[in-house]
């Protein structure tokens, strides 16, 4: 703020001050990936808009991938990543990978991080309290140990947050017979987020949120009722890889979440611009 003039910065605070108070005891939930999760600038970035939200008493808890080191660690045991439909092929020493990286490695980089910049954080992940239960997923093809999230029980979540911790979850989850399933991250944090009633799940992406014409990032589109995508979906507007991540947030939403985002990570703060300000960022789903 070194060069904004002591008036704006007024306003600025000004403006954040109704968003702070309706919020202040609420939870959000946070999708942590993309671009936010490699660049250094954007990571602290992400920290300290969190840390801020903790300091005004709003109760984050931070869901994470971790696709970009999952495959780096299977490309040094000289395995090659396979994706069906943008899911990962995830056989038996797969997986020990993947819990490997996202419970332990990532997790734990991510809780280091919070607490360096002052914050106070506690890494979980699926397996946790039984957070998050799951089935073999059965598609067209067989993708080995990737689940469909059956149950999600949040104890461990809301413990956490009583006690001021930032629970930071990664998505390995359980299943009946004692196997590990690999989950996608967005679908894990948007019902996350609707069994702990949240006020808002934010998606953090590197795109500007749902656009129009997907080359002309002007033509973004601020606000969609959810009765809405199946007709974005028809036009071909929803496409490709924006359907699942569209389709979580209309979940999120349905099951009770007031409302959810898609924000671009690659800005700075972009949080805290969803967050406490009047025009927002990305797209909202109400």
């Amino acid at each position: 703020m070194k060069n904004i003039p002591n008036q704006d910065r007024a306003k600025v605070l000004i403006q954040a001050l109704p968003y702070i108070q309706k919020y202040s005891g609420q939870t959000i939930v946070v999708k942590y990936g993309g671009n936010a999760m490699i660049n250094d600038e954007l990571k602290d970035a992400v920290m300290s808009d969190i840390v801020l939200l903790q300091l005004v008493g709003i109760n984050v808890v931070l869901v994470h991938g971790g696709g970009p080191e999952i495959s780096g660690m299977l490309k040094k045991i000289g395995k090659e990543s396979k994706f069906v439909n943008g899911l990962r092929v995830t056989d038996k020493e797969t997986i020990d990978i993947v819990q490997m990286v996202l419970a332990g490695k990532v997790n734990k980089s991510l809780v280091q991080m919070l607490e360096q910049h002052s914050g106070k954080a506690i890494g979980l992940c699926g397996l946790d309290g039984r957070m998050i239960m799951a089935e073999k997923m059965i598609s067209g093809e067989d993708l080995g140990y990737v689940g469909e999230i059956t149950e999600v029980n949040t104890d461990v979540i809301e413990n956490a947050t009583k006690d001021g911790y930032v629970p930071i979850i990664s998505t390995v989850a359980g299943g009946y017979n004692g196997d590990v399933y690999n989950i996608n991250a967005d679908l894990a944090a948007a019902r996350i987020a609707a069994k702990l009633k949240a006020a808002k799940l934010i998606l953090m992406t590197d795109i500007r949120g749902l656009l129009r014409d997907k080359d002309d990032e002007d033509t973004l589109i601020p606000v969609v009722n959810v009765s809405e995508v199946p007709s974005l979906k028809r036009e071909g507007i929803i496409s490709g890889g924006m359907i699942p991540k569209i389709d979580c947030c209309v979940e999120a939403v349905r099951r009770g979440v007031k409302r959810a985002h898609i924000i671009d990570g690659r800005i700075p703060h972009s949080i805290l611009i969803e967050m406490f300000s009047d025009e927002g960022i990305g797209t909202m789903f109400y």
